[in-house]
């Protein structure tokens, strides 16, 4: 009994008019740069390309978290690949509205935030 090749996962692009390409770097223009959605608008006027600001909106809402996942994979296996990867636990406490909590922070040898949690602190 022969199993049939499992088929590759539909296109998350499918449906849209334009190209991945076009669609990465509106959603990149718009994350990696401090703009606006009608400066990103307005970037791509200049350069020839009509989208609107709602559809740089939507793109960024539908792509966005796909496209960070990837960058995070693919950053996570570079470092993997490369260097020792390390992480270590930076505990302090910090005033939140008044209160104060115990901040605990997990951070890699880049100095990014991985995971954070905040405890109150119970004064008895």
């Amino acid at each position: 009994m022969s199993r049939k090749p499992r088929a590759a996962p539909p296109s998350p692009f499918r449906y849209f008019n334009s190209s991945p390409e076009v669609i990465r770097l509106v959603v990149m223009m718009y994350v990696k740069y401090p703009l606006s959605l009608r400066n990103v608008e307005d970037l791509l006027a200049e350069r020839g390309t009509d989208i609107c600001r709602e559809t740089v909106r939507f793109w960024w809402n539908r792509f966005g978290p796909m496209f960070a996942a990837d960058i995070r994979r693919k950053r996570v296996d570079r470092m993997q690949a490369y260097t020792p990867w390390r992480w270590h636990l930076d505990e302090v406490f910090v005033k939140i509205n008044g209160e104060k909590h115990y901040l605990w922070r997990a951070v890699d040898h880049e100095g990014e935030v991985l995971e954070a949690f905040a405890t109150v602190l119970s004064v008895v």
